[in-house]
């Protein structure tokens, strides 16, 4: 899946009355329409200087531009959020705040890819989902679960480390 800054819609739809959602999400699909091309980006450095700036920097949540985000992506309380730029998400995902989403470290010094996640997947606060995992679609991951391994569609992942269980 192939992501398109035109998902803003569904993105506004996602996030509406949630400010901050919607401001990081405007500004992401920005930067990701704007790097596509590198005149644009040479062009508008000084706006990704600002993003790195404004997202990271002032509301702790780090979302690379070059992170791919499937339309209706919504951002809940974003504080501490920490999501790598190879990370894929489909649509309609939710992430909460303080949650982590990245790679591991190998025993030979390199990393692995970050996670995948379905459509529709529902991310509790506090979560840390790490390595190179597929999530399904459906999927709820619980509030400061540690994720370490595949969750198959149209099931909850809970605690530390995760127990996978069929959704009810």
């Amino acid at each position: 899946m192939m992501a398109s800054p035109f998902h803003i819609f569904q993105d506004v739809r996602a996030n509406r009355n949630n400010p901050k959602g919607l401001l990081v999400m405007t500004f992401f699909r920005l930067m990701h329409l704007l790097r596509r091309s590198t005149i644009t980006f040479i062009l508008f450095i000084p706006l990704f200087v600002l993003y790195r700036v404004l997202v990271e920097w002032i509301l702790c949540i780090e979302l690379p531009w070059k992170t791919r985000l499937g339309p209706g992506f919504r951002i809940d309380h974003g504080q501490a959020l920490i999501i790598n730029d190879g990370t894929v998400f489909g649509s309609g995902c939710i992430v909460r705040n303080s949650t982590t989403i990245g790679n591991r470290k190998l025993k030979d010094g390199t990393f692995s890819r970050p996670p995948i996640f379905g459509d529709r997947v529902d991310i509790g606060a506090n979560a840390v989902i790490i390595g190179p995992i597929t999530i399904g679609d459906d999927v709820a991951i619980g509030a400061g679960a540690v994720v370490l391994k595949d969750v198959p569609s149209k099931h909850v992942a809970v605690g530390n480390p995760a127990r996978i269980i069929p959704r009810p």
